[in-house]
């Protein structure tokens, strides 16, 4: 498991990033041990997440019965974390970039840990307020994830905006094509009323 220094020292770098530190990066070990570590943040998000799925939740209707539910959003995390980690492998290999990937990595998977906390408050927001502020919390909250990662992309990797917002792109769009695809297999809809 994770030590609480070496959670301090990921979430602070991780917050470092977002606050465009140029240090921000230097919080991670650029060494293909300290990246795979890094993947254990994995476990110490997996509550707070699931905590955001409960009440994610409570928003939506689904068709499967819980099992199902639980067994596929599982499955989401585990390929949502690691699918990234594999694609930018070999784009990093393409490009030259493996001396610059485990500290990368690193820092994309401890900024996992700030990120769902902000998301879970952001999502309890979203329920409390009425749907017009609803929308615009949601969006703003996805500035700031997509901008963090940006930021992220641009100090670790030290590439400009344009090959970060492509890589941004390689991110989120499998993401959200596997958002789609649980969603339909779930029948997930809103709440009607």
């Amino acid at each position: 498991m994770l030590s609480a220094a070496e959670i301090a020292r990921g979430s602070t770098g991780a917050v470092r990033l977002l606050q465009r530190d140029a240090a921000g990066p230097l919080y991670f070990e650029n060494t293909m041990e300290a990246c795979l570590r890094s993947f254990r943040v994995m476990a110490l998000v997996a509550p707070i997440y699931a905590a955001y799925m409960l009440l994610y939740y409570q928003t939506v209707e689904v068709t499967a019965d819980p099992g199902e539910v639980v067994a596929v959003e599982v499955l989401r995390y585990l390929i949502d974390w690691l699918l990234f980690p594999v694609l930018f492998y070999e784009i990093a290999r393409r490009r030259r970039w493996l001396d610059r990937y485990p500290r990368y990595i690193s820092a994309l998977n401890w900024i996992n840990l700030p990120v769902m906390v902000v998301a879970l408050v952001g999502l309890a927001i979203t329920i409390a307020v009425p749907r017009s502020a609803a929308f615009l919390v949601d969006l703003a909250l996805r500035v700031l994830l997509f901008y963090w990662f940006l930021i992220a992309t641009r100090l670790a990797l030290g590439v400009g905006w344009l090959i970060a917002v492509l890589l941004l792109i390689v991110d989120w769009v499998p993401s959200l094509l596997l958002s789609l695809v649980v969603g339909r297999f779930l029948g997930i809809s809103p709440l009607s009323g």
